[in-house]
């Protein structure tokens, strides 16, 4: 069962549905994805990419004669859209490419370093999801002692930077455990809790 521990609501909402505005390109693929059943006729090819805001993973349809390039960012947003001609749909980590797997870990870094008060907030408001089991113990490498020491720094004052957060808690990287847990989100395929992803 899915359950999603609650974030910060700063993404576009449509009823209930979430759309990505911005996303990060994993690969390029001019001819489309064998055997994924879609036509590409007068486009650019086709691109995989992963949202900024729910990390949803998408592949979508380029403008016909635009160059993009591996790690950059477009706009998926409403028209219009300079690159992006249409979104062909979600796809899960099994349909990445080997080049997008591989570039999977340093988009979702780049994600969490640009986007850093939104991430630190997690470590401000992270609740307990069972009587034993805390959200920031979902984090890779945050046990019972990393979890006391974040809740106690945290009621003297809250936590502003991914670098206070090291500096108070003795918490080594924590951007990148985040980033970790953004990965295994991802590439397993059904997560018990989500801390930052989205979904089926």
């Amino acid at each position: 069962m899915d359950r999603r521990v609650p974030g910060p609501p700063e993404a576009t909402e449509r009823g209930a549905r979430k759309y990505e505005e911005y996303a990060i390109v994993l690969d390029h693929l001019p001819q489309g994805r064998p055997g994924a059943g879609y036509r590409i006729y007068r486009t650019g090819g086709v691109v995989q990419v992963v949202g900024e805001q729910y990390f949803t993973l998408l592949e979508a349809a380029l403008k016909e004669n635009v160059t993009v390039a591996i790690g950059e960012t477009l706009f998926l947003g409403k028209e219009p859209r300079e690159k992006v001609a249409f979104i062909l749909g979600r796809i899960f980590y099994d349909d990445l490419t080997n080049t997008a797997q591989a570039e999977l870990m340093p988009a979702l870094e780049k994600i969490v370093l640009e986007h850093e008060p939104r991430f630190v907030e997690f470590f401000n408001r992270a609740q307990a999801l069972t009587p034993r089991m805390h959200a920031l113990e979902l984090l890779p490498g945050i046990g019972k002692r990393y979890m006391w020491a974040v809740i106690e720094q945290r009621e003297r004052q809250s936590f502003k930077s991914f670098e206070g957060i090291k500096q108070r808690t003795g918490i080594r990287e924590p951007a990148k455990l985040v980033v970790r847990r953004l990965f295994e989100e991802l590439s397993e395929k059904d997560p018990k809790y989500r801390l930052f992803t989205r979904g089926p």
